[in-house]
């Protein structure tokens, strides 16, 4: 029964009923309206995906502090350095 579901005909019906629905004034706008819609979908899925990315490295390396231990049995949190490798302030 379905072995051609959508042959030629049947979306030319379909566009013609579109085109009547619709009206032929208010279909490029809604043709630029769902282009604009589809790009700012596609740049906010690419920015959450980046930010994504970037936010879990930086929440990586935040979450592990450099410990240092000064003496047996006692560590303190790593400081800065200069290239000489004396405290930075």
């Amino acid at each position: 029964m379905l072995r051609n579901g959508l042959e030629p005909w049947h979306l030319l019906i379909v566009a013609i009923m579109i085109i009547l629905l619709f009206g032929s004034k208010k279909l490029p706008e809604a043709a630029r309206g769902l282009g604009k819609s589809m790009r700012i979908l596609k740049s906010e899925a690419k920015a959450m995906k980046e930010d994504g990315t970037a936010h879990s490295s930086a929440a990586a390396a935040e979450s592990a502090p450099h410990v240092v231990q000064s003496a047996p049995g006692e560590t303190t949190a790593a400081q800065p350095t200069t290239a000489e490798g004396n405290p930075a302030h």
